[in-house]
C-alpha cells in the first residue's frame, strides 16, 4: 500500500455528505436511514501552492500511478489516518519555476 507523504498548503477544506437511503410513499411520507455502516466519508479539497515543478511532478506521478481507483494511505492534518482515492486533480503554472496543484481526496473503506 502506497502512502501519500506531501503536506498540503493551508487553508484546507473537508466536506462530508452522508449517504442516505430513502423510501418515498404515495402520500408524501418518506423514510430515511444511513446507507451502510460507513455512510459518512469525507472528501478533502487540497492545494499545493508554489511548489517546484519537480515536487508537483512527483505528486502527479503518484496520483497517476493509482489511476483514480487504487487507494493510498494518507493522514489529514489534525485527523486520523485512512485510505483515500483521488479521482481528479488540476495543475497550474504561475511562472517557469513553480506550479500549483489542486486535488480532491475521497476517503474509502476497504479491508
Amino acid at each position: 500500500m502506497a502512502t501519500f507523504t506531501w503536506t498540503p498548503s493551508f487553508p484546507i477544506a473537508d466536506e462530508t455528505e452522508p449517504r442516505v437511503a430513502e423510501a418515498r410513499f404515495g402520500d408524501g411520507y418518506a423514510q430515511r436511514v444511513p446507507d451502510g455502516i460507513n455512510s459518512m466519508a469525507p472528501s478533502w479539497d487540497l492545494t499545493f501552492k508554489e511548489r517546484t515543478l519537480t515536487e508537483i511532478g512527483d505528486i502527479v506521478t503518484f496520483l497517476r500511478a493509482r489511476n483514480g481507483a487504487e487507494s493510498f494511505d494518507w493522514t489529514p492534518p489534525g485527523g486520523a489516518a485512512g485510505k483515500f482515492i483521488c479521482r481528479r486533480w488540476q495543475r497550474s503554472r504561475g511562472n517557469a519555476l513553480y506550479a500549483d496543484l489542486r486535488a480532491t481526496f475521497e476517503q474509502v473503506f476497504e479491508p
